[in-house]
Order: structure tokens, then C-alpha cells, then sequence
């Protein structure tokens, strides 16, 4: 039987109305190990915003991180936006439609005027297309311009289903391991120009890629030591 354009409205309704719950349901189940947590917790005890940045296929649980902080969040103008910002506005997230692809002057101006205001801000910075893992600048110039760090954020599901699609998106099995890696604050002054950020970009795509290949590692307790950069290797 094939649906009425006003029975799927319902439907995506309804689906709206569930998704919302079962996210939260599930994230609060994960039993989840924070390193580098405090490179977070110091700039919010001192009042300071900043830009935190994790990747697209892995962004289920770093929305849930930062939910009812008062944060705003970047998401697309597709209808995949849609259903997230939907889910966003329930965790108290102001919302920001655009990207790199659609809107994008206007959403950093946007974010920009949410750092001002007093909002720490999340962002998937391989979004909304991709490639999958690869960080466009968005993030950093939202962060140089805002005169804040740039923090990224590693998230790795012990046990996990991927969706088919170009991110091969995550979804966390109830009461799985998580791992959430941070990395120290990544400052970009506001005396950069276009070249100069250029230029620094790479760096910080590998200082990701550490990030997130340490959240990917299996935690062993007992088992570890710490780099001098404040991170734990050798798992």
C-alpha cells in the first residue's frame, strides 16, 4: 500500500516524537572512560567558550556529551538536518542551519554571534558530505574568528552498527564501551590570515587523527602509561 504525502507526515512525526527518547535512552546506557576530560572541564569553570569539533559518522554520542549545557550546534539544510535539529532543540542546543555546501557565510556569522553571546559551540567538521574523516575548515575559522580554542573530540564504540551511507554512521550498541578522547586546546589567533590557517590546517587533521585513533584503541586499566602531550599511550 503505498503511503499519502499526509500519512508519511505522520509518520516522520511519530518518528520524531520516538527518536528523541531512544537516543537518550541509549547514550545514557553506554558505559563511557573520559581522557583529557579536563582540557573541557577548566575552560567551562573559567567561563570561557570554545569550538568543539568531532566527526560526522561518530557524532551520536558527542551531541549527547554536551546536551542541556546551553550550546549551539551546526547542522545542515537537508532533511537529515532537519531530523537533528530537531533533537537538538530538546537538549537545549541553539541551532545553526548551513555548511560548507549551503549557507555557509551566513552560518559563521551566526556561530561567530553565538560565541559572543556567551555559547560554546559543536561542529562536525567533515559535514555534511565529506570525505568522511577529513576536516574542512569551517571549525578553525569559526574558532580564529571568535578569538576562542578549538577542541577535538575522539569518540570509539566498543560495540557498534554502521548505517551505509558516506560516513558509515555509527550507532552504539546499548550498554557498550565508549571512549571519548580530547585534545588539548588548539589556539588560532585572530591575526591569521587565510594562507597562515591554511597552513595549519594539516596539523591539526593529524592531531584528529591521534585524537580518534586513541578513542578507536581498546582501554586496558592497568595498562597504560601518558605521553608528555597529556595523552595515555602504548594501549
Amino acid at each position: 500500500m503505498k503511503l499519502s504525502d499526509k500519512n508519511k507526515s505522520r509518520l516522520r512525526k511519530v518518528g520524531l516524537w520516538i527518536l528523541n527518547p531512544l537516543i537518550s535512552l541509549v547514550c545514557a546506557s553506554l558505559i563511557k572512560k573520559v581522557i583529557n576530560g579536563e582540557s573541557v572541564k577548566k575552560l567551562q569553570k573559567e567561563g570561557k567558550q570554545f569550538v568543539v569539533a568531532f566527526w560526522h559518522g561518530k557524532m551520536l554520542f558527542g551531541w549527547y556529551y554536551f546536551k542541556n549545557q546551553g550550546f549551539a550546534g551546526l547542522t545542515s539544510q537537508s532533511k537529515d538536518g532537519d531530523i537533528l535539529a530537531n533533537v537538538l532543540t530538546k537538549w537545549d542546543y541553539s541551532v545553526i542551519r548551513g555548511s560548507s555546501s549551503k549557507g555557509g557565510s551566513e552560518a559563521l556569522n551566526e556561530i561567530v554571534g553565538e560565541i559572543k553571546s556567551g555559547k560554546s559551540v559543536c561542529i562536525t567538521p567533515d559535514g555534511p558530505r565529506g570525505p568522511a574523516g577529513q576536516m574542512k575548515a569551517g571549525a578553525a575559522v569559526a574558532a580564529k574568528k571568535a578569538g576562542v580554542p578549538l577542541i577535538l573530540m575522539g569518540i570509539g564504540y566498543k560495540r557498534k552498527s554502521h548505517l551505509k551511507s558516506w560516513d558509515r554512521f555509527e550507532i552504539p550498541h546499548p550498554f557498550s564501551f565508549i571512549k571519548v578522547v580530547f585534545s588539548n586546546p588548539i589556539l588560532l589567533p585572530q591575526t591569521l590570515n587565510k594562507e597562515e590557517l591554511s597552513a595549519m590546517l594539516p596539523g591539526i587533521q593529524k592531531e584528529f587523527e591521534k585524537v580518534q585513533e586513541l578513542a578507536d584503541t581498546p582501554y586496558l586499566k592497568n595498562h597504560h602509561r601518558v605521553g608528555g602531550d597529556g595523552f595515555p599511550i602504548n594501549y
